[in-house]
């Protein structure tokens, strides 16, 4: 393919990608879904296609896409919510691939346990890219939302490691069980200790990562890293990209600047938006690889491999968080003997989540869509064994493979949010709200003890002015935010209360920007001032202009 058809397509990806995103915004429906559609729809166009590479899925797009997932994660919240993370990522990825394996040995003609437990490992993780999108948009409460994200950023691990074994036993290897749950258990154990290890290198990098740039490199190179080292010592390079997201993240408040944050987590926004939008193209317009060479199989081979792929992965996933949520352990609230708020009662924080409601088990069932890695993995299987035979069956999976993503993605993600709206599950945005104000408060006391500190040490250089002007303007913070938590408390069903005199002032806020941009810009127009001082004045306005509320004024 000549560079200017591959530079072609890369453009019009890109206003596809554009293109959906307007729509998706505009009318609720989710962008996966739209973009695996019109792959399709392109693919059985004549011209140009791509094929999936699953080297390069699995070295260049998955590393940066789980790392940046990772950094917006909640490590707290995941260790809250670890049972049940660990459950879904790892039990239930070993139970689908083992039961679809069963299947497939058992009702599927001439098909192998080897071959059926690697097409059961490549389609029992969800991707949650698209059941994240969508969830949040729709308001999910914030642990159905954290255990989504664990369960995406751990479970890939898992499948990969048992559809290495798998692969291994089809083809003639060496195969043992013992041995299988020993490579396991080093794969798991080696990627969080390469994870780690990346994480602890970042850190004297602190003095570099002061400045944007240089951070920025440093961010974009991470998950590499840490990838190619948890392969480069045979373990999983997966997981070593995860726990060194979430390990960074969590401590990048007080590794990086704010400079720095701000635009590293741009540079991440557009990497994700590009990645996951091309992603779902490219799932879309493997259709006609996928349909190669199904002609020597009975349709009722195929509709029977189909229905056993297809069906495990829809039915067994609520099967199995009802079981685990009515087990005896979870039927209560574990709490904790620690009294962060010296009241004689657990605090919140340190409360073990109780079991999950029904309505929440419903939701998370249909979170579970299958995504880019299913179709990487399962295109990852060898064409022939250690004897030169051809993989069994392979194309014959690769279908079932396709069908899987295809009905959990299209289907499911289409009816996410309609579900998420009837079950009426969203997160009590006004208690949200409450605590992001509280939290404001304790910061806003914080700076002003300090400036009570400054003023009655008296040093020479900071004057009695600047002291008094701060403290006034932490002052007026701190009654807006009083204000406002004043309102909140009386806010009813959840909602965050609409103030119009809040609003108002936040449209003249807005307004006053405006005016001082439109002055500027007059300046530069006039030749008063150079275009350098134009863009850094404009920085500063548009800072200002961030602080600002959206829509909700939280």
């Amino acid at each position: 393919m000549h560079v200017e058809t591959v530079l072609l397509l890369v453009l019009g990806a890109v206003a596809v990608i554009v293109a959906v995103r307007w729509v998706a915004d505009r009318t609720g429906l989710p962008a996966a879904a739209l973009l695996t559609l019109i792959g399709i729809l392109y693919a059985v166009l004549p011209g140009p296609n791509i094929t999936l590479s699953p080297d390069l899925v699995l070295t260049l797009v998955l590393p940066p896409l789980l790392y940046s997932a990772a950094l917006d994660a909640s490590l707290g919240a995941i260790r809250r919510n670890l049972r049940t993370v660990v459950s879904l990522s790892v039990l239930l990825v070993l139970a689908t691939a083992l039961l679809i394996g069963l299947g497939f040995a058992l009702f599927v003609a001439g098909a192998t346990l080897a071959a059926g437990i690697a097409l059961g490992a490549a389609v029992a993780p969800p991707d949650p890219v698209a059941a994240l999108a969508v969830g949040r948009k729709a308001g999910l409460p914030p642990r159905l939302v954290t255990l989504i994200q664990g369960e995406g950023l751990l479970n890939d691990a898992t499948a990969l490691t048992i559809l290495g074994v798998a692969i291994t036993a089809a083809t003639g290897g060496d195969f043992s069980a013992p041995g299988a749950l020993g490579e396991f258990v080093l794969a798991a154990a080696g990627g969080i200790a390469a994870g780690m290890v990346v994480a602890v290198a970042v850190r004297p990098l602190r003095r570099l990562r002061s400045d944007p740039l240089s951070s920025n490199a440093i961010s974009l190179a991470t998950p590499f890293v840490a990838y190619l080292l948890g392969e480069a010592v045979h373990v999983s390079g997966v997981l070593a990209v995860v726990v060194a997201g979430l390990v960074i993240g969590h401590h990048n408040p007080s590794w990086a600047s704010g400079a720095s944050r701000l635009q590293t987590n741009a540079v991440w926004r557009l990497v994700d938006f590009l990645l996951e939008g091309f992603v779902f193209l490219l799932i879309g317009q493997q259709l006609p690889a996928v349909i190669d060479g199904l002609g020597r199989y009975a349709t009722s081979t195929i509709v029977t491999a189909a229905g056993i792929t297809v069906g495990v992965v829809l039915l067994l996933r609520p099967l199995w968080l009802w079981l685990t949520e009515h087990l005896p352990q979870s039927l209560h609230m574990r709490l904790t003997d620690q009294d962060l708020d010296g009241d004689g009662e657990p605090d919140a924080a340190r409360r073990q989540p109780g079991r999950l409601s029904g309505r929440e088990i419903v939701v998370l069932s249909w979170a579970g869509t299958r995504g880019v890695i299913s179709l990487a993995a399962i295109f990852a299987l060898p064409l022939t064994t250690d004897t030169g035979a051809p993989f069994p069956d392979r194309e014959l999976l690769l279908v079932c493979a396709f069908l899987a993503v295809l009905v959990t993605l299209v289907g499911q993600g289409l009816t996410f949010a309609p579900l998420v709206r009837a079950l009426g599950l969203r997160a009590d945005q006004a208690d949200e709200a409450r605590l992001r104000n509280q939290a404001r408060m304790a910061a806003v006391e914080s700076a002003l003890e300090l400036l009570d500190e400054a003023a009655h040490e008296k040093h020479d250089d900071v004057e009695d002015q600047a002291i008094i002007a701060l403290r006034a303007q932490m002052n007026a913070r701190l009654a807006r935010y009083r204000a406002r938590l004043e309102l909140l408390e009386n806010a009813e069903a959840g909602e965050i209360p609409m103030s119009p005199q809040y609003e108002a002032n936040l449209r003249l806020r807005r307004a006053v920007i405006g005016a001082q941009r439109d002055e500027l810009l007059r300046w530069r127009d006039l030749g008063r001032l150079p275009d350098e001082s134009l863009r850094i004045l404009e920085r500063e306005l548009d800072h200002e202009e961030g602080l600002l509320p959206a829509r909700s004024p939280s």
